[in-house]
Parts: structure tokens; sequence; C-alpha cells
């Protein structure tokens, strides 16, 4: 494969695994290039072509030829200055790495990672949260997290691929997509009676499995395991974390256990008042799902894979 095929599939599985279906995807997309051309020439300047074609600005080639031939690739959850040089020490002993994969983004993919947030709008409206209010909130949580991010050093690593020359793409939102799916098809299978219940059902996931015994697994962060399960929510896609206020009006929408795979302490002081049950999946476990999704498809197609930082590889393909 190509490092343009591998992107282009990524995309492809992401679309598929939207929350907010491919005809809203394609719709989202259409409304994006008719912006675009109503746009003044100054503005066009200014504008990310990438994201007429990929809907999901915090996943890129951050840096690499789209025609590589690319056989090997050294896949992380992050991949920052770190990775850059294990792969080129790899090299050195003759792996012959083609390409790093990082889940978490880095460059201009970090700096878009606000933009990928109005996923969550569709997905707190699935669970009832009336649209006008998860989109007014949203716009809002944006805005912070898009203050956070503005001050760091994006290219940092994307410097050192380029003096070192070795490819590397972000897959985060592509992956979150594609394990948000699986847990939302996954605990759709049963009726859970209790959270603690579907602790126990979470747990049977290869990937949480694993992670429970290096102690970092699944766990109740607000309720107990006797309380009662009531709707179920996943939120394992759109980026970064909500405002509390938001987690606030699944209350209201009768949400009444929420699986996730962090949660910030505020928003867990305030779901603990509201009686919302959440179970913390763990990070690197949670986005070991989607990116182990992925990587079957591209040992499927002969891509050979060697997983680091923080990554649990699982293989589900036969």
């Amino acid at each position: 494969m190509t490092l343009q095929q591998i992107y282009d599939l990524g995309l492809a599985m992401a679309t598929k695994a939207d929350p907010r279906g491919e005809r809203e995807v394609k719709a989202y997309m259409d409304r994006l290039k008719k912006d675009y051309e109503a746009m003044p020439s100054k503005k066009k300047k200014l504008f990310d072509n990438e994201s007429l074609n990929n809907p999901y600005s915090d996943s890129r080639i951050l840096f690499g030829d789209p025609k590589l031939q690319v056989k090997k690739v050294l896949v992380g959850i992050d991949a920052d200055a770190s990775e850059i040089l294990l792969a080129d020490r790899l090299n050195q002993k003759n792996e012959k790495i083609d390409l790093v994969i990082s889940h978490h983004p880095s460059g201009h993919a970090l700096a878009g990672l606000y933009e990928v947030m109005d996923i969550q709008i569709e997905m707190f409206g699935i669970a009832g949260v009336p649209i006008n209010v998860s989109h007014a909130l949203m716009q809002e949580r944006k805005g912070e997290v898009h203050r956070k991010i503005s001050p760091l050093n994006h290219n940092q690593t994307i410097d050192m691929a380029r003096l070192l020359k070795i490819p590397l793409i972000s897959q985060h939102t592509v992956w979150d997509n594609i394990g948000n799916k699986f847990m939302q098809d996954y605990l759709a299978k049963k009726t859970f009676h209790t959270a603690g219940d579907v602790l126990d059902y979470v747990n049977e996931i290869p990937e949480f499995t694993e992670s429970t015994r290096g102690k970092a697994g699944p766990f109740i962060a607000a309720g107990s395991g006797s309380n009662r399960a009531g709707k179920i929510a996943v939120g394992f896609t759109g980026g970064t974390s909500p405002s509390k206020e938001l987690y606030a009006e699944l209350a209201k929408a009768g949400v009444g256990t929420l699986v996730e795979m962090h949660v910030p302490e505020d928003a867990l002081t305030e779901l603990k008042k509201l009686h919302i049950n959440v179970i913390d999946c763990g990070h690197m476990a949670a986005d070991s799902i989607g990116a182990n999704i992925f990587l079957d498809s591209l040992e499927k197609r002969g891509i050979e894979i060697i997983p680091c930082s923080g990554l649990i590889r699982v293989r589900r393909a036969k």
C-alpha cells in the first residue's frame, strides 16, 4: 500500500463508523465546500484545502510522500520525538520501518483538534439532548479547547520527522470513530440491570482485560456497581471531553450510565450530584480498540505492524 492508500482507508472506515451517519457527513462536507466557494480570494489563501476532502481535521498526513510504498509501520497511541527517534534507531538495526502512525495528533492536526468536536453535537442529540442546547454548549467548549491548544509547540514532532526523514501520520478521530462504533454495537447486544453489570461486560473486551491486569483498566468513577444502569451512552469520539454543563444535560435526557475513555474531575463532581454512573474505560486501552480494528485491515493488505507507545495490540481479523 502507499501512504495515501493507508490514509484514505482510515477516512473511509471513519466515515462509515461516524456517529452522525454517512449521509450527514456528506451533507457537512457539501456545506463546507459551498462556504469555501463563496469565500473571497484572500480568505481562500488561508483555507485548509485538505478539509474539503477530509472531515477530520485531527487526522492527517503530517510528513511524507503520499506515493511512498509502505510495508512496515511503527504504531503508537502517541508519537512524539521519542517515537520518531525510536523509528530511526530501529532502522539503524535494519528493521526497515517505512512509516510511523500515531493516534494522538501533532502539528496542524493537533492545532485543529477543536474542529472535530462538533461530532459530539449529534452524539448528545442521539442521547436525547436538544440539538440547539448541545450546539450552543459545544461552541463554548470548543473555544476553551482552541485557546488551550493554541500556545503549544505543535510542530516539534513533525520537525523531528522531517529532519530524520521518517514519514508520519495521525489517526485521531479516525480511530475514535471506529472504537466508538464498536462499543455502541457491543453494548447494544445486552440489557444491563446495574452499572456493575456494564463494567463486567466491558471487561470482557480483550484490550480492557489486558489493561486491567496492568492496573489501568475500566472502573466506576462515579456511582457504584449496585446502582441501576438505566439508559447507556458511549463517548469514545469527538476530539476531547465536553463541558460539565453538557454532561449535566444528559441527566435531563434520562441517561443513567456513561461509558467513557476518561472524564475530567470537574465533570465527575457534577455527574455524581446528578446520579449518573460513569465507567472510565482507561485511555490507552480504549484508544487501542479503534486502532486495532484499523490495523487488522492493514495486516490483511500485507502491512507489518510494530506496536509501541501504549498500544495494546489485539487481533480480531481471521
